[in-house]
């Protein structure tokens, strides 16, 4: 299988991208990888060459440029290459560290969509600290500000694909994040796909979910619109953050007792802290275009670029674009019946 890398793409690019890469060949023996990228600042990098092809680029797209723009005029990027590779065919999957929207406008309008989806969407897999599984999926991060409820009914059926295929569970308890549990809960686009999802016999659908409950292991795919999810996403990071600090802070704050107990704590920390450690997770995935495609942190370094690559692979080896395509294929007049329900529906 062979990978499509931009090499230019992150804060730390392209040092922690080869050296990543590099990490991950000696992992996985199956991958080829192509980094596409800047030759004079790329090419030092590489100590071994095996299973590691270097296609020169001229350009790179900056995390601060505006994305469909950017993806437009800079034809010769490391990102737009790495994209136009897949889209014809000669890698399996995309991956960067860079511009998150303009890896999203490369997924969309360079892999392209996958008929019958209509808005491709981010999702990433968080720890679950009770319940039957380690993690679960939740999208959409951000790709899509604003939903339509058969957006959100569509990432009902993307988000169980990504966790049957990728983390293994099958029959996945999917629920809706909203303002309440209550099924009436939330604007008229939440309670409407709140209907659409428990009507459906794509998925399964438990009903709404808070945000308080996330990490709480009730649910295996929470769906929320683009901007709830990403402000629930970040909102979930920068709490596990400063709660981790606060609590080494009191620790270190004291005396010699609670030092001792700090230290004789510290390897059940270390687990927590492995947990929500974005660098062991992989990275974010755009659900519903051609191909694989993979964002992880812009500040990621070698470790959490090896790890994206196993992610890959995993998505590769298991069909999951394959199966989405099929199945979104086979269940054609259910998806139009969907939509065809809302535009009769004038409040919508």
């Amino acid at each position: 299988m062979k990978i499509a890398i931009d090499a230019m793409g992150g804060d730390f690019a392209p040092l922690e991208i080869v050296k990543g890469v590099e990490q991950a060949r000696d992992r996985y023996q199956e991958i080829e990888f192509q980094l596409y990228g800047t030759a004079e600042q790329v090419k030092p990098l590489v100590k071994d060459w095996t299973r590691i092809n270097l296609i020169p680029t001229t350009e790179v797209i900056e995390m601060g440029e505006e994305p469909v723009k950017a993806m437009r005029r800079k034809k010769d990027s490391s990102m737009v290459r790495a994209a136009n590779a897949v889209k014809a065919g000669e890698a399996d999957a995309l991956f960067s560290a860079g511009n998150t929207g303009a890896l999203l406008s490369s997924a969309i309008f360079l892999v392209g969509r996958i008929k019958g989806v209509d808005r491709p969407a981010l999702a990433t897999a968080l720890p679950s600290f009770e319940g039957p599984h380690d993690q679960f999926v939740f999208m959409d991060l951000g790709a899509n500000a604003e939903n339509k409820p058969v957006h959100l009914y569509q990432y009902g059926i993307l988000g169980s694909f990504y966790a049957s295929h990728v983390l293994n569970i099958e029959n996945a308890r999917v629920r809706l994040l909203n303002n309440g549990a209550e099924e009436d809960k939330g604007d008229e686009v939440h309670k409407v796909a709140h209907q659409l999802m428990k009507n459906s016999h794509a998925f399964n659908f438990v009903g709404n979910i808070e945000a308080r409950e996330l990490l709480a292991g009730t649910a295996d795919v929470v769906v929320a619109d683009g901007f709830s999810g990403n402000a629930a996403l970040k909102a979930t990071e920068g709490t596990a953050l400063t709660m981790l600090k606060q609590i080494k802070s009191a620790i270190m704050a004291s005396g010699l007792s609670g030092k001792i107990g700090g230290a004789l704590l510290k390897p059940a920390f270390k687990t927590i802290q492995k947990k929500l450690d974005y660098n062991e997770a992989g990275g974010a995935v755009i659900l519903g275009v051609n191909a694989p495609v993979v964002k992880t942190h812009g500040s990621a370094k070698a470790n959490a670029v090896a790890n994206t690559m196993g992610q890959i692979k995993i998505m590769i080896e298991n069909n999951l674009v394959g199966d989405i395509q099929t199945f979104v294929a086979d269940h054609a007049d259910d998806l139009k019946a969907a939509k065809q329900a809302l535009q009769n529906d004038e409040n919508v």
